[in-house]
């Protein structure tokens, strides 16, 4: 290493807001920018399976609602297929398996409408429960968050989820799974997220 890389200090870092909404979401923020707005459609119109609406509110340490979150969602299919150049198998024609939410400014509930995404491979030629991975930044948070949603009604897939089962704690292993009920005969499923405190949300490091 050159001598003089060992004067040099670490960037600062900074956090996403205020105005990460405008940037990412300009469309929910009020700016009418885009013909079609980046990342809102998650599954697609014409994707298989059971469709679903997951809803939560992100909180805080003191749990009051934090209403300027932007989270980004990213799932396989109903088959376990992601829409990735690293998975060979064939995706259906028009599935994302991507989209871009945020939390309303006025009450911090966010919600998207997608469908069930089906078990997926992992390593060891294992299979991972169904679940949808988070990333959520907001003002205030240094880094991205990172985080999984599982699903309460796959008990049998959950207990062999390799990384389920990385986290010794029951209680904050539940802090990751998501409940089902019905509204108006569609299936939602209920998922907060808490960034700090007692029963804070389990986030990944990767």
């Amino acid at each position: 290493m050159p001598q003089e890389l060992n004067y040099l200090k670490e960037t600062p870092s900074q956090t996403a807001g205020p105005y990460v909404h405008i940037g990412l979401a300009p469309g929910a923020a009020g700016f009418d920018i885009y013909k079609q707005e980046l990342g809102w459609d998650i599954a697609g119109p014409n994707a298989k399976g059971e469709r679903i609406r997951v809803e939560g509110v992100v909180v805080d340490g003191t749990g009051s609602p934090v209403k300027d979150v932007l989270l980004e969602a990213w799932q396989a299919n109903s088959e376990g297929v992601f829409a990735h150049p690293e998975d060979s198998r064939d995706v259906e024609n028009g599935f994302r398996g991507w989209g871009r939410v945020i939390t309303d400014f006025e009450t911090g509930e966010w919600g998207f409408d997608t469908v069930k995404p089906g078990a997926s491979p992992a390593r060891g030629g294992t299979l991972a429960a169904p679940h949808i991975n988070l990333w959520v930044v907001a003002r205030g948070i240094n880094v991205g968050l990172n985080t999984r949603l599982y699903f309460d009604d796959e008990p049998e897939a959950n207990a062999k989820d390799a990384v389920l089962n990385l986290i010794e704690w029951e209680k904050r292993r539940a802090t990751l799974i998501a409940k089902r009920s019905e509204r108006d005969g569609k299936v939602l499923y209920r998922f907060d997220i808490k960034i700090q405190g007692e029963d804070e949300t389990v986030f990944f490091d990767i």
